[in-house]
């Protein structure tokens, strides 16, 4: 059998495909509800990837009360780095959107496209993450996190009591996975 090939879909999947069989059960209505959150995300991604661009590349957005144009402008103000891995260990790890650290001052800033309310716990977790990473003491630096999100901003100055459990469970969790990993895998 000659096969066809399609180099060009290797390592992609359709959003019919057959490892994601759950669809073929689905109704016309749920079809669509899935496919339109499925481009939602990927539009999601494109204005991550963009945003990421502007800053950068420091260029800025007109002001106007925007999510993307406040979200990109803000962290460009701010000399931010986008897309910045925070990292633990192989089993807790994140990308936040954009962050800095400069004068003892942490900033996190994550910006939503979706329509799901967002949660300020993410933020708390790359706060977290960048304390463990780095080896700093949340009580040793000011936090400032951001949510962009539906035209809004919303701030939250965590106090070190509200990272230390964060910190805790991350440092705790890791140890059970990795004790999982040596005696059942």
């Amino acid at each position: 059998m000659n096969w066809n090939t399609h180099s060009e879909l290797a390592g992609s999947h359709a959003f019919l495909s057959a490892s994601k069989y759950h669809w073929i059960n689905y109704s016309d209505d749920k079809l669509m509800e899935n496919f339109r959150n499925y481009l939602a995300v990927e539009r999601g991604t494109k204005l991550h990837d963009f945003a990421a661009r502007c800053i950068e590349l420091g260029q800025r957005l007109p002001r106007q009360q925007k999510t993307l144009n406040m979200y990109v402008n803000d962290a460009i103000g701010y000399k931010m780095n986008p897309e910045q891995v925070l990292f633990y260990s192989p089993n807790c790890y994140g990308t936040a959107d954009a962050i800095s650290f400069r004068d003892n001052m942490l900033r996190i800033h994550d910006l939503k496209t979706g329509s799901t309310p967002a949660h300020m716990e993410q933020l708390m977790i790359y706060a977290a993450l960048f304390c463990l990473e780095y080896r700093i003491k949340p009580s040793a630096i000011k936090i400032e996190l951001r949510l962009y999100q539906n035209d809004e901003v919303l701030y939250h100055k965590p106090e070190p009591e509200e990272l230390m459990p964060i910190i805790d469970r991350i440092i705790s969790f890791d140890k059970i996975i990795n004790r999982i990993m040596e005696t059942e895998v």
